[in-house]
């Protein structure tokens, strides 16, 4: 059974955690705490792939110490030999006593075997300590190794009456410095940001993170900063090959129906990783586009496209979260609006959310929505 201190070491463990959103991944981030006599010995935090997992992290800091200790770690150590040793024989060979995981790793090659041989091991376990926290650190991760998808977050930013261009295609800028650099925050924490052909033809945007690693909480100044992958949904392969993102540091892939090899050839010299997939009614099915990128290890996608690209992942059920930015001023009826969303005839057709969070950016108000099951 939990202990009353239980909880505030799992907090320490989870904002520890915190300090890996912008480093581990394709892995997930996670936090340990070793704990001994109600005192902190050591504590750790995964940082970048291949490189020591936390609980080392936190034994080596406890030295002689971890022997007898509780180690709290936001998720199930891992068993299995990968980039790193398992964490589990880590553990065993500390002496570490009691181990306090906030939830099992989604991961087949752990998913409760790291907890099971601690138990043989002779150490007392306990699960799911602040486990909603611990999950929120991870969407991605989780879902990507339970479902075979990446977690979708839908970045949208419009005026009060929910306008996101004007008429005319005018749409820069709508809202604040702060909010868009909020944005960048989202960016520097996303595997891969997802575009439509129309909105690179009418924008020619970068699509990158501008942020250095001074700016990004856990980062050392100097750093590298990693670029998303650049996803451009593109069924009829128009993408420039003098456009902006091609030239810039990261990758960009496109993502297109069956095409001539000339056209394939003219992106692919330019810089670009070219990928068929299938498609109906003309354009790429979105659902084979997001599995590829699980299979690439793109843990969390994030969406900035139009209202038809944004509309379609949304009704085929392929969105997970919606971040909305909202300026404070009004753009009219002939304006543009946020989704394209087709077949909305009845209240009953509503598409039901479920807002989790309200804050202010500069002027702007921020919302988080997750779509509701």
């Amino acid at each position: 059974m939990a202990e009353p201190e239980d909880f505030g070491f799992m907090a320490r463990a989870i904002r520890l955690a915190r300090l890996g959103l912008y480093t581990t991944d394709p892995n997930p981030r996670v936090g340990c705490v070793l704990a001994r006599g109600g005192d902190v010995v050591g504590e750790g935090h995964h940082r970048y792939a291949g490189e020591a997992h936390a609980e080392r992290i936190a034994i080596a800091a406890a030295g002689e110490r971890a022997r007898g200790a509780t180690a709290y770690v936001t998720l199930e150590p891992c068993c299995h030999e990968g980039k790193t040793p398992p964490c589990t024989v880590a553990l065993l060979d500390a002496g570490v006593s009691r181990v306090v995981a906030a939830m099992a790793d989604p991961n087949p090659l752990v998913a409760g075997k790291g907890l099971e041989a601690l138990k043989v091991g002779g150490v007392e376990v306990e699960v799911g300590v602040l486990e909603t926290e611990a999950r929120g650190l991870n969407p991605g991760f989780i879902k990507r190794m339970s479902r075979g998808l990446p977690h979708v977050r839908c970045k949208l930013a419009s005026s009060l009456d929910g306008r996101t261009a004007m008429a005319s295609g005018e749409s820069k800028w709508i809202t604040s410095d702060q909010a868009q650099r909020d944005v960048q925050l989202l960016r520097a924490r996303s595997s891969a940001i997802l575009t439509g052909i129309g909105t690179l033809l009418a924008d020619d945007p970068s699509m990158n993170v501008r942020l250095a690693a001074e700016d990004l909480p856990g980062m050392e100044p100097g750093e590298q900063v990693c670029q998303p992958l650049r996803v451009v949904v593109d069924s009829r392969l128009r993408t420039p090959a003098n456009a902006r993102m091609l030239g810039l540091p990261g990758k960009t892939l496109i993502a297109c129906l069956e095409q001539g090899p000339s056209g394939v050839m003219r992106l692919e010299a330019a810089g670009a990783d070219v990928h068929l997939f299938p498609g109906s009614g003309g354009a790429v099915d979105l659902g084979p586009l997001l599995r590829h990128l699980a299979r690439r290890e793109i843990n969390e996608v994030l969406v900035e496209a139009g209202p038809t690209l944004s509309g379609a992942l949304l009704q085929a059920g392929l969105v997970d979260e919606i971040i909305l930015y909202l300026a404070p001023h009004l753009m009219g009826g002939e304006a543009r609006g946020l989704f394209r969303l087709r077949g909305l005839a009845r209240m009953e057709d509503r598409i039901a959310l479920e807002i989790c969070d309200l804050r202010m950016v500069g002027p702007d108000l921020r919302i988080t929505a997750m779509i509701s099951s």
